[in-house]
């Protein structure tokens, strides 16, 4: 594999030349998405009944949570569509910065 750029990194959600990276996706580790999979991003405000509470996992069986213990504190999910059941749903450090980069690739 060729040694790819850090666009972005916040610990939990990183972006590379080539892919979304999702820290803690999983019990056992890093979900990384390429960015060609991607079929786009919406961007959700969190609200208590949907997702700020949920640390990890899933409260409805469509939407997985990253770990993400500060989750609480934030305001704003991407929804990460890729034409499955399962919607990956982060909520990196600056929202603003991964839907940039996100819709960059998608576009470009």
């Amino acid at each position: 594999m060729q040694n790819v750029g850090m666009i972005y990194d916040d610990g939990r959600i990183a972006c590379d030349d080539a892919s979304l990276i999702i820290r803690r996706y999983y019990p056992w580790g890093t979900k990384r998405i390429p960015y060609s999979s991607i079929r786009s991003v919406e961007r959700r405000p969190l609200r208590p009944v949907r997702g700020r509470w949920r640390l990890w996992g899933s409260g409805d069986f469509r939407h997985w949570w990253n770990l993400d213990p500060s989750r609480p504190h934030k305001t704003v999910a991407l929804e990460i569509e890729l034409g499955r059941r399962t919607v990956p749903t982060i909520t990196p450090d600056d929202p603003s910065a991964v839907e940039r980069i996100l819709m960059e690739h998608l576009s470009g």
